[in-house]
């Protein structure tokens, strides 16, 4: 006999119920290797507020300074990278992710049927085509243009890549195909119309290729400014595609993107905030350094944030689907920008 906290007698449990109690290996197997932290309960009330068809979500989920938000405790990046995303999903504001490793390198039918088997029904994946098709140069591994790309905007490339196994790893769970042209030469930038040519071919094939799917967003976005056009407008509604709003250093700021949606116009939105403007177009680098490890708003963007929050409640308000993506590049912390967009989108 031995006393409990209460100084009372306590007699120790039979053998065999303390040996019942002892997880199996199939339960060590199936228990969560991330546990979510407990105050996603807290957001349970506001993302009920929020239109259905409003999907927020980060690029990448491999951060331990998430910590008290997004998990309860600090994983490494490994752990988060494998096993993260079946917390993440859990938190009622992130019902999108956007799988950005893709642009590096394309993945196969079942690294992204495992993806998907980490998630609900009602989650959906935005991923990004890979470079090899949207990239017209080849680049070494700081990113430097070694030569051009004699694939650039192959159709089959692109189907056989990126549409064909995205389709059959995620199905239903698949939402958006992002194709982001990475900045362009002179020798395109000179060239609009074949540019748009070759772009219109690929969109094609890929808009064939999602027949069965039409649920499926297709979205372009671009990194030069040159490109916003009406030429490029033609182009994408030609092939039942829409334009992504790339809030970056590079682009202009919002409200002189909205144009491309307003000549799009019914559609969805799908809308990737990368980079704070603060750091220019390439200061990728100096926003990690000041960001790290990324669980705090510490270059807040006010101007940007309420421009967002009433594009979006534009859209949604006339029942078009929404997709927006944070960086922690953005702010500084990417949940924590989308609980404020959140809060500022009107209920």
């Amino acid at each position: 006999m031995q006393s409990d906290l209460f100084g009372e007698a306590v007699a120790p449990p039979p053998a065999k119920a303390a040996s019942a109690a002892k997880p199996t290996p199939a339960a060590r197997r199936n228990a969560p290797k991330v546990r979510p932290a407990s105050s996603m309960e807290d957001w349970l009330g506001p993302a009920q507020r929020l239109p259905a068809s409003l999907r927020f979500g980060v690029s990448t989920w491999s951060y331990p300074g998430w910590d008290g938000l997004i998990w309860d405790g600090e994983y490494d990046p490994g752990t988060l990278s494998k096993h993260g995303l079946g917390a993440y999903h859990r938190h009622p504001l992130l019902r999108t992710v956007c799988v950005d490793r893709t642009f590096w390198r394309p993945l196969t039918v079942a690294q992204y049927a495992a993806y998907a088997g980490q998630v609900d029904d009602d989650f959906r994946f935005v991923v990004k085509c890979p470079a090899l098709v949207t990239d017209a140069q080849v680049r070494g591994d700081e990113g430097k243009a070694l030569k051009a790309n004699p694939d650039f905007l192959d159709p089959r490339l692109a189907v056989e890549h990126f549409v064909q196994p995205t389709l059959a790893g995620l199905g239903a769970k698949l939402g958006v195909l992002v194709f982001q042209l990475s900045p362009l030469s002179l020798h395109w930038l000179g060239r609009p119309a074949a540019l748009l040519e070759g772009l219109e071919r690929m969109l094609a094939a890929v808009r064939q290729a999602l027949a069965e799917s039409p649920a499926v967003i297709v979205a372009v976005e671009v990194r030069d400014p040159e490109l916003l056009s009406q030429a490029l407008v033609d182009t994408l509604q030609a092939q039942g595609a829409t334009f992504c709003l790339g809030l970056h250093g590079k682009m202009p700021p919002i409200q002189d993107q909205l144009p491309m949606l307003r000549a799009l116009w019914p559609g969805p939105l799908v809308c990737r905030w990368t980079l704070n403007r603060v750091f220019g177009a390439y200061g990728y680098a100096d926003a990690q350094k000041k960001h790290a490890p990324f669980d705090a708003i510490v270059s807040e963007d006010l101007h940007t944030r309420a421009a967002l929050a009433r594009t979006i409640q534009g859209i949604t308000g006339a029942g078009q689907p929404a997709y927006v993506i944070v960086s922690n590049d953005a702010e500084g912390c990417a949940p924590l920008s989308i609980q404020r967009l959140a809060q500022a989108v009107p209920g």
